[in-house]
């Protein structure tokens, strides 16, 4: 795992100790996504230069220095990652007759790219990735991303040159970076809680799109579209035009066996490795078959959130007692989320706004302090159907189509003329009498959510309500409107008939990358730790679409087949709870130990002043969120978290709008 950065200079007319200036001060600002080693390389006749920093797992010699050379002279590479296929690779190209100096996966990726050609070499590898190639031959940079997303990449112009980098701060190394903000990928980032992709919150970067490549030929003038090579969507048509045809027993057979095939090759490294360990249905299943495969106990890491309601650090000891795991369990306190939050800036380079993101970034810095490498439960929501919107969000919709559309409107205005808060507590003693996997967290909130499904015209609608925290985030920011994003492209959506599999692919499609997978990596990467997510082998989601949507997501709760597998390992009453998530309590957060932080944030004088965000709506939220009326965390923290990278990155410089 590491931090790859480079320029490209199209006309050829930088000088090669130029761009090696730039590709290295490019590469410094990576140096915690690769302690370990670093190298630059540059060549003026190519106008192309590429750095490196290099996190050590596999092949700890010098033989897996970087920038890495072809034996035949015609490839350079810069790679960021793991293929953990790389050895059945190299055992294919010896018998072609290539000769290796060492033992490291991206020397084989360089074989087989001058064997098979870059498509079909990518093609070949199961892993998660993202690198610069440059061909000598051709005069070409080639830019490529694993097929999930796990594995970040940006490029974008910077005065005459190209730059793409593994994180934003890179590309800000250019001293011709421009930072203008994107009004329209802010308004996205409102909606969301993240930036999708391909947009960046700087109008001249994007991200290159999971499962793609870009080549840039020599003379480029404006940059070409993206070339995907693995295609989600293609993968949800063919596997639902090919069910599995088997017994639901049979079912769990495969996949626990396809599970193991995941999560073995994950294991190996040649640095001490361990597992994150929440005690839910992911993570536990992640580590029960690493605990199956392993000959010593696995070392686990657990957060305890101090605060009862959410604590899962029991139900995950329990898990680690079953299964014989060394196990680690740190407690966080609103303290420690005071001394993290004016890293998050930094951490995540761009605004992003997942709550979790706060226990994440704790537990990845008490991992790394005793294992290099960790094995992450991560995407077993999105492929296996784990959400509570994917049942509740069906229910509803089925319970909607009952009603006449005067009466929806009208409920949807009652149930909202309630404050959540309110909601709460009327509904305590009632709830206190249901099942516990009919229990749910902050019901006001989620019935205010049910009004806006009433509201929806259409089904799209009902998921984008369920995935929206700002309600019409274009009007809060000033000269903003929303760019299309893969929500928007229907006709691929509609690839799916069934309503939830519908919701699951756009949550592969653009919450995975763009949100689950960024947390994980920038809290792993900043503290130098590698995060591995068996759970998102591209071949074990090609299966999952083949799987029938009752074997995903039943009547009641999701993951149904994923939880007959982890049934084979863990007693159902260790891990069957209703979902909690890893969410911090950041609403009494926000009125208590956290206002002190937030008020200059959002004072009306800075939000006239940055010229971005309309002042009243932003007041209005934090005052009625401030008065208990209302819990307004998530939208707020949104807002908090851009306002304090704002802060960070005072070199933006946007025109302000007029205020509203």
């Amino acid at each position: 795992m590491c931090g790859i950065a480079g320029v490209v200079d199209p006309r050829r007319e930088s000088p090669r100790d130029q761009l090696e200036a730039i590709a290295a001060a490019m590469a410094s600002r990576l140096a915690h996504r690769g302690p370990d080693d670093e190298g630059v390389w540059a060549d003026a006749a190519l106008g192309a230069a590429l750095g490196f920093r290099r996190l050590a797992i596999v092949d700890l010699s010098a033989e897996g220095h970087q920038p890495m050379h072809s034996p035949d002279g015609r490839y350079t590479i810069a790679f960021n990652g793991e293929i953990y296929n790389f050895r059945d690779l190299r055992t294919s190209l010896d018998g072609l007759g290539h000769r290796f100096r060492g033992h490291c996966d991206t020397e084989v990726l360089l074989a087989a790219i001058t064997e098979w050609g870059l498509g079909p070499a990518v093609q070949r590898c199961t892993g998660m990735f993202a690198f610069a190639l440059v061909d000598h031959r051709s005069g070409s940079v080639s830019l490529c991303r694993d097929r999930l997303g796990e594995k970040p990449l940006y490029y974008g112009w910077a005065g005459r040159h190209v730059v793409f980098a593994s994180e934003l701060k890179a590309l800000r190394a250019h001293p011709a970076f421009d930072a203008e903000i994107d009004r329209g990928a802010l308004a996205s980032y409102l909606r969301y809680s993240f930036v999708p992709a391909p947009y960046s919150i700087h109008r001249h970067v994007r991200k290159l799109p999971a499962g793609s490549i870009l080549t840039l030929g020599p003379g480029v003038a404006t940059l070409p579209e993206p070339t995907p090579y693995w295609d989600l969507f293609d993968v949800a048509r063919r596997g639902m035009a090919d069910r599995f045809g088997g017994t639901e027993p049979e079912a769990a057979d495969e996949l626990e066996a396809r599970l193991r095939d995941a999560v073995g090759p994950r294991m190996h490294a040649d640095v001490p490795l361990g597992a994150f360990l929440s005690g839910g249905i992911d993570s536990s299943l992640v580590v029960a078959l690493m605990q199956s495969q392993s000959t010593r106990a696995v070392r686990t890491f657990t957060v305890a959130m101090g605060d009862g309601g959410l604590d899962e650090a029991g139900h995950a000891r329990a898990v680690a007692r079953h299964l014989g795991t060394d196990h680690t369990e740190v407690r966080i306190e609103p303290a420690d989320a005071l001394d993290l939050i004016p890293t998050l800036a930094a951490r995540y380079d761009e605004p992003f706004a997942d709550p979790s993101q706060l226990p994440t970034s704790l537990i990845c810095g008490v991992a790394r302090r005793h294992v290099t490498v960790c094995l992450s439960g991560d995407g077993g929501d999105e492929v296996f159907g784990g959400y509570n919107r994917y049942f509740l969000g069906r229910m509803a919709w089925h319970w909607r189509g009952r009603i006449p559309p005067a009466a929806r409107s009208w409920l949807a205005r009652a149930m909202t003329a309630v404050s959540p808060v309110r909601w709460d507590g009327l509904w305590a003693r009632p709830q206190a009498l249901l099942p516990s996997r009919f229990q749910v967290r902050q019901p006001g909130d989620k019935l205010h959510k049910l009004a806006a499904v009433l509201r929806a015209s259409d089904s799209s609608g009902l998921h984008m309500a369920l995935l929206t925290q700002w309600d019409d985030p274009a009007s809060m920011v000033l000269g903003g409107s929303e760019p299309p994003t893969v929500a928007d492209d229907h006709r691929r959506l509609l690839v799916a008939d069934d309503l939830t599999e519908r919701m699951m692919l756009l949550d592969t499609a653009m919450g995975l990358p763009d949100d689950m997978l960024v947390k994980v990596d920038r809290a792993s990467m900043s503290v130098g730790l590698e995060a591995r997510v068996p759970l998102i082998d591209h071949q074990l989601v090609e299966f999952a679409w083949r799987l029938p949507p009752a074997l995903k997501v039943g009547p009641e709760q999701g993951k149904h087949l994923l939880r007959r597998v982890l049934h084979r390992y863990v007693p159902p009453n260790l891990v069957e709870r209703p979902k909690l998530g890893f969410d911090p309590p950041i609403g009494s957060w926000l009125r208590g130990p956290l206002r002190e932080w937030a008020e200059p944030l959002l004072s009306e004088e800075r939000l006239r002043d940055d010229g971005l965000l309309a002042p009243g709506r932003v007041r209005d939220a934090w005052a009625e969120h401030l008065s208990g009326r209302r819990n307004r965390d998530y939208d707020l923290w949104a807002v908090l978290v851009f306002q304090a990278w704002l802060a960070d990155n005072r070199t933006s410089t946007q025109r302000p709008a007029t205020a509203r």
